[in-house]
């Protein structure tokens, strides 16, 4: 009987707690090392298409972020396969990547790496872009 009462009490103050959801953008924001040349390269695309970095082909599947009350987070689902000439397309990662944890989730690659820096909607990219000189 014990039992029923504290496990019905540990059930409703689950309930009561907020969750924290994270927050759908469409344009992911990673960065890309190129191990040989030293060549660090910021790369934004929109989630579902394709962006080539050198020979890897990196498609963001998915792209989430806390909102700004909540621990910041940003996570994106990544495809990243490389395309070598004469040689088919070889799946190299696929999975989640945590801008806040880098390592957790790697892409291992011996000329390359990728990481997420963040997530952010098109539409406030444009906005911020298209603000006059000095109206900040």
């Amino acid at each position: 009987m014990l039992f029923r009462i504290l496990l019905c009490a540990t059930l409703l103050i689950t309930m009561m707690i907020p969750v924290a959801q994270a927050d759908p953008y469409d344009m992911v924001v990673l960065q890309g090392l190129d191990k040989v040349t030293a060549r660090v390269s910021r790369l934004e695309t929109p989630v579902g298409q394709f962006v080539r970095f050198g020979t890897l082909d990196i498609v963001a599947r998915k792209c989430d972020k806390r909102p700004p009350e909540e621990q910041p987070e940003s996570a994106a689902f990544l495809d990243i396969s490389e395309s070598k000439p004469g040689e088919p397309a070889s799946s190299v990662f696929r999975g989640w990547m945590f801008a806040s944890s880098p390592a957790l989730n790697s892409m291992e690659h011996p000329v390359y790496d990728v990481w997420v820096l963040d997530c952010k909607n098109m539409a406030s990219n444009s906005e911020e872009t298209s603000l006059p000189a000095g109206s900040e």
